[in-house]
């Protein structure tokens, strides 16, 4: 996208893209693939089709970057110069973070649509009965309301083919949704498909023979709603909660059973556990001078949230997962960051300063059944920040039909034929 935008802008450029796939993925719709509404094979166009015709494309992948030689190093030692680098590594899995999930990825019904949608859709819709788990990690992930539109999809799913499968979701976070009325709309699926929240808990370990899921308890500011079970009878999940500052916990016959201490360790039995692995910043990209080496963004690469010039080296720039942005990790937020990069990055070939600035422009597209689609719209602090083409035509705040249209068919066909060909809207 940024490499599109640059060429467009100014034809002379010399842009190298170095990228080593074949296959290049419109992951959005990988949320379709694992809800049987799409085949994976539609979201897979060829890597040559993708690249600017005007940019040399280096198909190699990167070992190393060092900003004060301005060279990227490749894996098979070759060095590359540059006078300009915009950095674009986007994020890493790491399985190895939670006890036996590497393991049991793709077994036992451990699924996830990051890393296989198609067995996500497997385990779906063979399961007739029994407990549906959805989960995520601590920390950033790459569109984080990913792992909320295939819980209700599964769910829309059950109820639409009559399955007797409980919905539970399981997260270390506070609220379903941060900003309205996106969280109000939210609320109203979670109480139409009667899913179960608990909320504070952090994924540890997974046991995929035993089908369990071990999470530690966390510290929260204040108890919303919590469901709580820790149970050994195979049953589906507590009925008990908690309401505003109160502190008891309650078994499944709304009986106290004390305090719910911070760090405790709960068990909850699944028959399909779908989760966000946890990641980060690649690990290559880790060791080198341009990402943030202590703090809460560690290892992030360090950018100013407005210009997205490096915070380090002002002839780098970082788009995408790979930054430190105090916004979701989205395609949408990449398309408001591609043009800022580029005006920014011209007028520093120029001499002048970067002042194009970023608001933090974010939006999730939640699909919440088979035929609705919500647009969550947001920029940086949570507030509410619609787009001003689509606002005019859709009401983004409520799952329409008309929206669901927009996520199988509007956005992917902008995504290949608009956005990844550098043209802005």
């Amino acid at each position: 996208m940024v490499s599109s935008q640059l060429l467009r802008a100014k034809k002379n450029l010399d842009v190298a893209i170095i990228e080593p796939s074949e296959v290049h993925h419109y992951q959005p719709a990988w949320t379709l693939v694992g809800a049987g509404l799409m085949e994976k094979e539609e979201t897979k166009r060829p890597e040559v089709k993708q690249i600017p015709k005007k940019a040399k494309w280096i198909k190699k992948s990167v070992e190393k970057i060092d900003p004060d030689r301005m060279e990227v190093i490749l894996t098979n030692g070759d060095k590359v110069e540059y006078e300009y680098l915009v950095v674009a590594a986007g994020i890493q899995m790491n399985l190895d973070r939670i006890e036996g999930l590497k393991e049991t990825m793709g077994e036992n019904g451990v699924c996830s649509n990051y890393i296989d949608p198609e067995y996500t859709w497997q385990v779906l819709k063979n399961l007739k009965s029994g407990r549906a788990l959805f989960t995520q990690p601590a920390g950033p992930i790459k569109c984080p309301g990913a792992p909320q539109k295939i819980m209700y999809l599964a769910a829309d799913h059950f109820n639409r083919n009559g399955s007797d499968v409980q919905v539970g979701f399981v997260t270390p976070g506070t609220v379903i949704f941060g900003t309205e009325p996106f969280k109000s709309e939210l609320e109203r699926y979670l109480e139409k498909y009667d899913i179960s929240q608990r909320y504070g808990y952090q994924l540890v370990k997974v046991d995929g023979e035993k089908k369990e899921a071990h999470y530690v308890r966390l510290p929260l500011p204040n108890d919303r709603i919590d469901y709580v079970h820790n149970d050994d009878d195979n049953k589906a999940g507590g009925s008990g909660y908690i309401k505003g500052d109160e502190k008891e916990t309650f078994d499944e016959k709304n009986q106290p059973i004390g305090e719910l201490p911070k760090g405790a360790r709960f068990v909850f039995k699944f028959d399909m556990l779908h989760l966000a692995p946890p990641q980060s910043a690649p690990g290559w990209f880790q060791n080198t001078k341009l990402a943030n080496s202590d703090g809460p963004n560690k290892g992030w690469m360090g950018v100013n949230k407005h210009t997205l010039q490096s915070n380090y080296y002002e002839n780098v720039f970082g788009v995408g997962d790979i930054t430190d942005l105090p916004t979701a990790r989205t395609g949408a937020a990449i398309r408001k960051q591609a043009p800022v990069i580029v005006e920014n990055l011209l007028k520093v070939m120029q001499g002048y300063d970067a002042t194009e600035e970023y608001d933090g422009y974010s939006s999730c597209p939640l699909v919440v059944a088979h035929n609705r689609m919500l647009l969550a719209e947001f920029k940086y602090d949570n507030i509410r920040a619609s787009d001003p083409l689509l606002s005019k035509f859709l009401n983004t705040g409520k799952a329409t039909y008309s929206m669901w249209l927009m996520k199988r068919y509007g956005l992917p066909f902008l995504y290949w034929n608009a956005m990844m060909k550098g043209r802005k809207f």
